[in-house]
Parts: structure tokens; sequence; C-alpha cells
């Protein structure tokens, strides 16, 4: 069986490589959880791999490790054979897992989101489900905190949707709901990319823009829920967020020019950030307010959603 990049390096290093927001954060989790999140961050990333068709039979071998877990049986493949001992250390949810996926394997088709329910949901299935397994790695068992944790991994993806517009396009996603855009294809927006001053570039740049104010709703809620983490954890955890909300900032910056391709922060922004997420902890001294449950309207009846 031929590896990817990804599959053939160890955790840490697939982190750095791939994951540079979230080693930066990593390094204030402490030694045992952050290569405990740096395996998991591993698992996830072949898992894409995999969907984006970035490794041989990509999307086959995540068909198997699906019906490996969903049947409770020793697994057939190489990538779930090296992580099933973390899934019983950690204690790790499968349906969690299998609900991730499955966001994934959505991706196999030609994706055009329809709506905002749509996109929340898909959300949830490939990012809020990491929020959910990052509770076990952080000891945290609190359903309260598993409701903000969810909400912060649907932040973070609509961030990367709004990143990636031109180069999920490219690969025949449209994740913008054609409730805000209409049904423009995939292929054309990668046309429209040619002509950024034509209204229909203007009209996916107020999606982007969309993207990010529903973005914004979520990272509210997920920073609030860092409250319920031990003090090092929130600093960790929120400093991820922070820079995570960063690339959003960025690229409302840039008037939501989607056409211009991904946007990166650089260290001197990471700092920034890193400072800002220091200063917010106080808030954890503040009551907590009651978890918005309208956030998770378009999420009834999938794992931990209450």
């Amino acid at each position: 069986m031929t590896f990817s990049e990804s599959e053939s390096l160890a955790p840490k290093a697939a982190l750095a490589v791939y994951g540079k927001s979230f080693n930066w954060a990593r390094r204030f989790l402490g030694q045992n959880m952050g290569s405990d999140a740096a395996i998991l961050y591993r698992f996830c990333r072949v898992l894409d791999d995999m969907a984006d068709g970035d490794i041989i039979d990509g999307p086959k071998r995540l068909e198997h490790i699906r019906e490996d877990l969903l049947a409770k049986r020793p697994a057939t493949d190489p990538l779930l054979a090296d992580f099933q001992y973390f899934i019983e250390a950690k204690q790790l949810p499968v349906t969690v897992i299998i609900a991730l996926i499955d966001g994934l394997l959505g991706d196999q088709k030609v994706v055009e989101i329809k709506d905002e329910t749509e996109l929340v949901h898909y959300c949830y299935r490939v990012a809020g489900t990491v929020g959910v397994l990052m509770c076990s790695i952080l000891n945290c068992d609190d359903g309260k905190a598993k409701d903000h944790a969810i909400d912060l991994g649907i932040a973070m993806q609509l961030t990367n949707i709004a990143r990636d517009v031109l180069e999920d396009a490219q690969m025949g996603r449209r994740y913008l709901p054609e409730s805000w855009v209409g049904d423009i294809t995939p292929k054309r927006i990668v046309e429209i990319s040619k002509t950024p001053e034509s209204a229909s570039s203007k009209l996916i740049c107020n999606g982007t823009q969309q993207l990010l104010e529903l973005a914004d709703k979520y990272y509210e809620s997920g920073l609030a829920g860092c409250s319920y983490l031990p003090t090092r954890v929130h600093i960790s955890i929120s400093i991820a967020a922070v820079v995570y909300k960063k690339i959003g900032i960025k690229i409302a910056n840039k008037k939501f020019a989607w056409y211009e391709g991904r946007i990166f922060t650089k260290t001197n922004e990471k700092i920034k950030c890193s400072i800002q997420a220091f200063i917010s902890v106080h808030r954890r001294l503040l009551p907590m307010k009651p978890h918005n449950q309208k956030l998770h309207d378009a999420l009834r009846g999938l794992p931990y959603v209450r």
C-alpha cells in the first residue's frame, strides 16, 4: 500500500507541516496533551486526504474504515489499526468518528450546498465532530463544554470554506449556499474567478462575507466554552481559535476577494493573537451564559447534540 506524505509522517511532524495554526497553539497544551492532540490531528488529516483523492484508493479506504468501526471489528486498514489503541485509551466516541467520515464521504460527489441548514450540518460532520473528540483529549466530559466545542469546530470550518472558495470549486465543491449565491456551479465559480469585477464575482464576495458573519456567531460560543477547561488548556484552545479567526479578519480586510487564493497568518500575527487570547482568559471568572441552542437547530439528532 502506498502512503501519502501526511500518512507517512509522525503526528507532530504532520501537525507542523499541515496545521501550522494548530501546531502553534499545541505548544501551550503541555507535552502529554500536546502529543495526544497531534495524534488526533494526524488521523483526521489523513482521513481528509483520503476524501480529497490525495491518497490512492482514498474513498474506498474511508468506506472500509467506516465499516470496521460500525461493525466493531478489528481494523482492516493500517490507519485505523494504528489509531485503534488511541480510540480505546482516550475513550473516543466511535459514533462521532463515523459522523466525521460520513461528512468526508459526502465530498465524493459534486457538492452544491442548498441552504444554511445544510451548510451548518456539513460543518458539524467534518469539524464539529473534531471538537467533540478534542474534549476526550482534554479530559473534559462536561456536556455543556461539548456544546461549545461543536460550535468552535463549526466556526473554524466556516473560516476554511471562506478561505478556500476557489480551491474547493476547482475540486467540484460549492459550499456557499444556493440560498445566498444562487445555483452557480463549481465550474462556473472557477470561470468567474477570471473576472473579479463582475456582478457574479461580487455575489460570491457577498456570500463569503455571510460565511464569516455566521462564523463569528459560532466563534463567540466556542470561545465562551473555553471557560469549562482548565486554565492552561483554556489558553491553548483560545489561541487556536483567535489565530484561526484572524484568517477571516484578513479575508474581510481584502474585501472578501475569494478569487485571490488562500490566506495565511504570519508568525508576528500569531504572536499578537496569542497575547489577545492570554488577556481574554480573565473572562473565565465571569458567570457563564447558557448555550445558545439556536446554533444547533440544524443539528438535532446528531451525536452529542443536545
